[in-house]
Order: structure tokens, then sequence, then C-alpha cells
């Protein structure tokens, strides 16, 4: 009879191994949040996440690939219980509203303000920063609301004289009024959310008033 041959150690199980990313990626937030971004290393992110740096490097392709990881976990947690813009059957005023109020609960949350705070200190000296920073956060938003509104169903009931882009750029800067700026400077500053939520009301009212068709240019 062969000897018993020991079972090989094969590579982990794809639970696993995402579960050891989602770590990663959970580590190097708060290293960037406690030290700013060009204080951290990527030794130092894979020493306390207990991976090689060379893993860093394959599945993020360095630091910068890293942070905008970062950036799409903390906007898919937010997100991720919203209805899908691209196919939500609801009113308008009902999918928008629902997406200010996960898009404000992102934007004034903690961790978005503090690494929002290190885009703005290092992107001069680090300019990969600023633009994975767009790429991952503010350009996804953007190219989402456009792909909401390029919608034939909600199209029509859009003023057609306005470019797509326009309109979600104006639509976010309703909902956002100041808010980010007083975040920004007044860490403490974040309304209740009865009075958010009013805010939102006005600022949702706002856009739309100045978005929609008149009621008899409205096409089917």
């Amino acid at each position: 009879m062969l000897p018993c041959q020991p079972k090989a150690q094969g590579r982990p199980k794809a639970a696993e191994a995402e579960a050891r990313l989602q770590e990663l990626v959970v580590v190097a937030a708060q290293l960037f949040m406690e030290k700013g971004y060009n204080k951290v290393s990527l030794e130092m992110i894979a020493k306390q996440a207990r991976v090689a740096v060379r893993t860093i490097y394959v599945k993020f392709g360095g630091k910068a690939g890293l942070f905008s990881a970062v950036i799409a976990a903390g906007r898919n947690h937010f997100f991720a219980d919203m209805d899908d813009l691209d196919t939500s059957t609801r009113p308008l005023r009902d999918v928008l509203a629902d997406f200010a109020m996960h898009f404000m609960d992102l934007v004034t949350s903690p961790v978005a303000v503090a690494l929002h705070r290190i885009v703005i200190a290092e992107s001069q000296s680090t300019p990969e920063l600023a633009q994975a920073y767009y790429e991952v956060g503010p350009r996804q938003t953007r190219e989402q609301l456009i792909r909401l509104f390029a919608r034939p169903d909600v199209r029509a009931q859009l003023r057609d004289d306005v470019p797509l882009e326009m309109l979600a750029v104006q639509c976010l800067n309703c909902l956002m009024g100041d808010h980010m700026r007083r975040l920004l400077f007044q860490p403490d500053s974040s309304p209740p959310p009865e009075v958010l939520q009013r805010q939102l009301d006005i600022g949702l009212d706002m856009f739309l008033g100045g978005a929609l068709r008149r009621p008899d240019t409205v096409t089917a």
C-alpha cells in the first residue's frame, strides 16, 4: 500500500480571498485617515493587513488604485440599498429624493469628509490622488444621474435645451448647497436629520422647478 500523501495546500477559497481584500481596503482606509495619503507606505498597509506588498500591486495597481478602492467601497456601501436609477419605475421626484438621501449620507459621513480633506491637502503634490478620487467618486455620481436623465421616459419630462451633463451638475449643486464646505471647516456642523431632509426637499424642488418642461411642452 502506498503511503498517504499529504494534501497540498491550495489557494484560498474565493470567499476567503474576497474577505482578505475587504480587510485590506478597511486597513488602508484607516491608515489614510490617520496619517494622510503621502505618509502611508504600501509596506505599512501590507504589514497591518497581513498581506504581501505584491498583492496590493496585483489587485490594485499600487497605492492610488488602493485609494480608489477605498472610495469605491464607501460609495457602494451607502448606495447598496437604493433603487437602481437605470430601471426604477417610480415617479422622478421619488427616485431623486431617494438618491438625494443616500448621496448626502455618503458625502457627509465622517470617513468621506476625512478623505475629502486628504485629497484637498495633498492633491497638488500628488496629482494621481485627485484623479483617483474624482474618477471613482464625483464622476461616478455624475454619470449615474446622466444615465437616469437620458432614459427616454425621464428625458421626456426634462427641458430639451439643457445638456444632460448640466442637468446632473445642477441637480448635485441644488442638493449639496454648502453642506460640504461647512463640514470641511466645521466638522460638527452637520444638521439634524429632520433639518437635512427639509433642506434636501427644498433643493430638489428648486432643481425640478428649473429642469422640468412646462406642462404644455411635455411629450409622451
